[in-house]
């Protein structure tokens, strides 16, 4: 899919592009390309003289070579972008090319943006475009405001990390925490620790990337401390995650205690039974043994004397431990 945004009274405007004669029709500022096709890159080519890198969305690449300024003044920078998916949450990597000096554009530049799906930054950043007159002027603006709206999205998203965990905290410190209850808690503490440690690596990547576009002098004045502002919110967000880790680890050893405890309940009743049942054993063996004249055979009540031993013999200890409390 092969989208452009132009700016039109301020406004970013959307058009979705079938054809190579549609994209000769405007002068946009953004070019993002969604899964795109061997003919949309060939359109590309074709009208802005732009070869999109064939690696542009490997996983492997090396982390050196993610942030790179080409011979010709085209800035190439691949970022990951968190989607915060309840089943599947991910990140998703997106490679961007600014090119500031194009002449089929004449003045502004553009940005050209690839990847694999859409990502909910960029819904937000064309929402917000669309309604705010002003907040987007230039291509580097718009790369800006997406590493911008990356660091206010990994923010909502760790609010709903400590929703989730202030409902596992409810369920882990009521005390009555079941094997059952324990293996659900464990799970969850695992998918929010990995939703975690998904947004630290996001915000780390995008400190980079707007390190990287402050370090190649692109910025004006104004883009230049909205830059610092970002890098400021990415590190109140490195508190955030450290916290949540911290209260992670809580959680997963508390959890992780009642089981114990709940195992060792089982192992309780275990050795008070068999220390319980220890003198009715005696009493059985000694039954068992070889006589010259059988207890059982010769006496009248020998089997029920025998059996009221033995139980007698095994209400005595469970008596003595409960009234201990160890049975509880």
């Amino acid at each position: 899919m092969l989208n452009i945004f132009t700016l039109a009274n301020g406004r970013l405007v959307q058009e979705e592009i079938e054809s190579l004669e549609e994209l000769a029709r405007f002068q946009p500022i953004w070019v993002d390309l969604e899964s795109p096709t061997l003919e949309e890159k060939r359109w590309i080519k074709q009208h802005y003289g732009l070869q999109i890198p064939a690696d542009a969305m490997d996983e492997d690449i090396e982390e050196s070579a993610r942030f790179y300024e080409e011979d010709n003044g085209e800035l190439h920078i691949r970022s990951d972008f968190l989607i915060d998916d309840e089943d599947n949450p991910r990140s998703v990597r997106v490679a961007f090319i600014l090119n500031l000096v194009n002449d089929t554009l004449k003045s502004k530049g553009v940005l050209f943006s690839i990847h694999d799906e859409d990502l909910p930054v960029f819904r937000l950043l064309r929402m917000r475009a669309r309604r705010a007159p002003g907040l987007i002027e230039d291509a580097k603006e718009v790369l800006l405001k997406l590493f911008d709206l990356d660091a206010e999205y990994s923010a909502d998203t760790l609010e709903g990390i400590y929703d989730e965990l202030k409902d596992v905290s409810t369920q882990v410190l009521s005390g009555d925490v079941t094997d059952a209850r324990a293996g659900e808690v464990l799970a969850a503490i695992a998918r929010q620790e990995d939703l975690n440690g998904r947004i630290r690596r996001n915000v780390m990547d995008t400190r980079r990337a707007v390190s990287f576009m402050m370090r190649s002098k692109m910025l004006n004045a104004e883009q230049f401390e909205d830059a610092r502002q970002i890098l400021r919110d990415i590190e109140s967000l490195d508190n955030h995650t450290a916290f949540l880790f911290d209260k992670i680890n809580f959680l997963m050893d508390a959890t992780v205690g009642f089981i114990n405890i709940n195992q060792n309940k089982i192992i309780k009743i275990f050795s008070v039974a068999s220390v319980a049942l220890l003198p009715p054993t005696l009493i059985a063996s000694v039954y068992g043994m070889n006589f010259q004249f059988m207890p059982e055979l010769q006496w009248t009540y020998g089997y029920a004397y025998g059996i009221a031993l033995m139980v007698a013999s095994a209400v005595g200890p469970m008596w003595y431990f409960r009234k201990r409390g160890w049975l509880k």
